[in-house]
């Protein structure tokens, strides 16, 4: 009986504390507007070699959501938009779609959202918006005829055009032509516990406004930031912007609460000549810049401490799409499986969080430590942090669990990024800047297990507390939110445990 109570408790304290390996807000597209795509059981595979947890389709492919059964990897599926009508009108027609496009495939495959048309508010044709929340509605009522209401979720996507106003991003709000026919909608996403899903793209943003200063702040690289008048903070990259004008367009039409996914975001990686942005760097440096600042767990201003369910744009490159060249040139992964550019994904890559620390080239530099200067606001270190472990550093030994966690503060992971970054460059002044919140320090920064490689090896200095951060206390995060001592509490239930057993001997 005692074991049995003890071994409860142990699974009950660990439930509490996700794993240091899953991210489960990193998510793809996968489009399948193309003639050379490889098969679904090879792409399952591919999957599963990443930190990819999610994939979304824009229609309900069989072949697909069959050969992703088993994984774990969560699965997004969709209704077209010429479904609506029937959707909206049979309430058996949902049952039916439910039956041929989920019943046969879960829970083996773990389908966790459904989402009901495409964008469909941009649709030319007018009534297809009035049939949308009874579509959505009637899906949701097939799904809890069959116990399946609340275990998958239902929602819409919708672009970004939505919004009437989302600069500055405490101002967001929807455009009002579409207010009352988002009302209901977002109601029923209230209601039933369900996102709301839409498409932010730095990428377009940086078309309509070309300038180096933008391209900087579109792709989290080091920029003077743009401040929100209205609340004092100042944004260090697009896409937060973005995303908190949505939080904010919500929260003026009293839905502050609905959780924001976002469906849809990516960079081209080649395009028209005439096309500004398009480029395998840009690509990469957004993609990878995205999922560094996704992994960091700092969210957004207006949601900090969490991040957003992103689902990147896409696995592949879609060779049938028409328009622009730009819109066959998404995809983070080529169709014979290796890489378009690498963005940090491979299970073995920037996800670890092992702890390790070891000079990226492997030899040991004289010339010092790159750390972070005092007087750096948070918002301009976490630019720095983001965009550092963007280029393909180990940023593991800052992550949860890592050597260099604690003390958990944007100043001392920013400094150790920093250095990281400035070890595996050539070392100029100009690899220490990051727009002028760094600087070249000949005393090592090194303390207790964390190790800033470089300068000589610092013998001696090793087990000194970091100058350069505030404390080795636990340290709240802009928040307020703690960091539990994981440790600690682990102990303290041990000797718990231990009481019961003693007790029942």
């Amino acid at each position: 009986m005692a074991t049995s109570i003890c071994f409860s408790l142990l699974l009950i304290f660990l439930s509490q504390f996700p794993s240091l390996h899953a991210e489960p807000f990193i998510g793809v597209n996968y489009g399948q507007v193309a003639d050379n795509l490889p098969p679904p059981s090879e792409t399952a595979k591919l999957l599963q070699t990443t930190s990819i947890q999610k994939v979304r389709l824009y229609g309900a492919d069989p072949a697909i959501i069959k050969a992703l059964a088993g994984t774990g990897i969560g699965i997004v599926i969709g209704t077209a938009n010429g479904d609506l009508p029937s959707l909206a009108a049979d309430p058996n027609a949902a049952s039916q779609w439910i039956s041929t496009n989920v019943l046969p495939f879960y829970p083996a495959s773990k389908i966790i959202l459904i989402t009901v048309g495409n964008e469909v508010l941009l649709s030319k044709d007018p009534n297809l918006a009035s049939q949308l929340l009874p579509a959505m509605q009637n899906v949701q009522k097939a799904l809890e005829a069959v116990s399946l209401g609340g275990k998958i979720k239902v929602s819409t996507v919708h672009a970004m055009s939505v919004l009437g106003v989302s600069e500055p991003p405490s101002s967001g709000s929807f455009a009002s032509g579409y207010q009352a026919g988002l009302k209901g909608v977002l109601q029923f996403l209230s209601d039933t516990g369900s996102p709301f899903a839409i498409n932010p793209y730095p990428f377009f943003a940086y078309q309509s406004d070309p300038r180096p200063e933008t391209l900087a702040f579109c792709l989290f690289q080091p920029n003077a930031g743009r401040p929100d008048s209205n609340t004092g903070i100042t944004y260090m990259n697009m896409f937060d912007a973005q995303v908190d004008a949505v939080h904010s367009a919500l929260k003026s039409m009293g839905f502050e609460k609905v959780e924001i996914v976002v469906a849809e975001t990516g960079w081209a990686s080649r395009g028209d000549p005439n096309e500004v942005g398009p480029s395998v760097d840009n690509a990469k440096a957004y993609n990878g810049n995205l999922i560094a600042h996704l992994r960091s767990m700092v969210g957004t201003p207006l949601m900090p401490g969490k991040s957003v369910d992103t689902y990147i744009f896409a696995l592949y490159d879609e060779n049938l799409k028409t328009g622009a060249s730009s819109e066959r040139a998404f995809g983070l992964y080529k169709t014979d499986h290796s890489m378009a550019y690498d963005v940090g994904l491979t299970k073995s890559s920037g996800s670890s969080s092992n702890g390790s620390s070891q000079t990226p080239s492997g030899k040991v530099t004289s010339t010092g430590w790159c750390v972070s200067k005092k007087g750096a606001t948070d918002e301009q270190l976490q630019s720095s942090i983001d965009w550092a472990c963007g280029q393909g550093i180990d940023c593991g030994p800052i992550q949860p669990g890592g050597d260099c966690f604690e003390p958990n503060n944007v100043a001392s992971h920013a400094a150790f990024a920093m250095n990281m970054y400035f070890q595996k460059s050539p070392k100029r002044a100009t690899d220490c800047d990051f727009s002028q919140t760094a600087t070249i320090t000949s005393q090592n920064p090194s303390y207790n297990s964390c190790v800033y490689p470089g300068g000589g090896g610092g013998a001696g200095s090793a087990g000194v507390m970091n100058k350069y951060v505030n404390s080795g206390k636990l340290e709240s995060k802009k928040n307020g939110a703690v960091e539990p001592k994981v440790y600690f509490s682990l102990s303290f239930l041990l000797i718990i445990m231990s009481l019961i057993l003693h007790v029942n001997m």
